[in-house]
């Protein structure tokens, strides 16, 4: 394999991901939207991901910086018990579903990833935490789709779960052709620390950040948008 350039850079963002049957129960509840919306940029369900914070176009070098001190923090926090609840939109654009569960451990867990980001060296765009779960983009002329398949979410209460890996994911290094994709850089078990993913062997399959065609209502690999 290649060995990225000193100039290679990739987006790279720090999250947490439900597990596949928690992300099957939304994608079954999702049916009736992905029928009646199917102009909407769905992503697909190995997507979905609880993003703690987006680190933007960053160097390959300083993405791989990161990796030792999120295993830390991973193996000095606890794992969150959180659900995914019903449906909402940004700015009738963005479908999202909403957290519920342990949110100020999710925002204290998310506030200490950025302070390990800034102590290597990462600067970010400060955003505050708005804990969802991006499902779908409506394309430029359609201003309805969005706001229908979040009424169809309402109601819509998952089972609870508990957060497994605290993932750093990158995509595909610029330049790369084809459609951009992510894959885990890393994932490290909240509490024990066991790492999932050797940094130095980053997997081969990975996200896409947007799926042009439908979504994938699948078991998910594991691995968000």
């Amino acid at each position: 394999m290649t060995k990225p350039s000193q100039t290679a850079t990739q987006h790279a963002f720090i999250a947490l991901a439900p597990p596949d049957d928690a992300k099957n129960e939304l994608a079954h509840a999702l049916s009736p939207a992905y029928a009646a919306c199917p102009d909407l940029r769905w992503n697909r369900i190995e997507d979905w991901h609880i993003t703690l914070v987006f680190l933007g176009e960053l160097p390959v070098q300083a993405v791989q910086r990161l990796c030792s001190p999120l295993a830390d923090l991973a193996a000095a926090h606890p794992s969150l018990e959180l659900a995914l609840r019903g449906g909402g939109h940004f700015d009738e654009r963005v479908l999202w579903s909403g957290i519920e569960g342990d949110l100020d451990r999710l925002h204290e867990l998310a506030e200490a990833v950025r302070a390990r980001s800034r102590d290597c060296g990462v600067a970010f765009v400060e955003r505050p935490l708005r804990p969802h779960l991006t499902l779908a983009r409506a394309r430029r002329y359609d201003n309805a789709s969005v706001t229908a398949a979040a009424a169809g979410l309402d109601g819509f209460t998952g089972r609870p779960w508990r957060t497994e890996y605290l993932h750093l994911v990158g995509s595909t290094v610029s330049g790369h052709p084809g459609p951009r994709r992510y894959q885990d850089i890393g994932a490290w078990t909240l509490v024990t620390g066991q790492r999932r993913l050797d940094p130095k062997q980053p997997q081969t399959v990975a996200l896409e950040h947007q799926a042009s065609s439908g979504p994938a209502i699948m078991p998910a690999q594991p691995h968000a948008s």
